[in-house]
């Protein structure tokens, strides 16, 4: 019983370290991100950016990226049309709780 209760929490703490090095550094700082759909259509998407009052230029990467990620594994496709997104003026960028919010589209062919 001891040897499969170690054996769990080992397993568990070597899960917990290969999803730390799998993350993705923006200026050396660490934006955790979430796409989903914000729609009906899976074609339009919002971006989710915790922690952006620590570099909203870094976050705004991290947020282009997490869109990037989002159109790829749903249609294979890296373009995005952004109707709120890095493309913008930073003044015109939505902003809750240090928290960056992104909207955009995938454009498939």
């Amino acid at each position: 019983m001891r040897a499969l209760i170690l054996m769990t929490v080992s397993a568990l703490m070597l899960a917990a370290c290969s999803e730390r090095s799998e993350r993705v550094l923006f200026d050396g700082m660490y934006f955790p991100a979430k796409a989903k759909k914000a729609s009906d259509d899976r074609l339009n998407f919002e971006v989710s950016v915790r922690r952006a009052s620590q570099s909203l230029e870094a976050a705004q990467e991290a947020g282009r990226h997490e869109g990037t990620r989002y159109c790829i594994e749903n249609f294979g496709t890296s373009e995005i049309t952004w109707s709120e997104g890095p493309d913008g003026e930073s003044g015109a960028l939505q902003t809750s709780n240090g928290n960056l919010m992104m909207k955009g589209q995938c454009v498939i062919w």
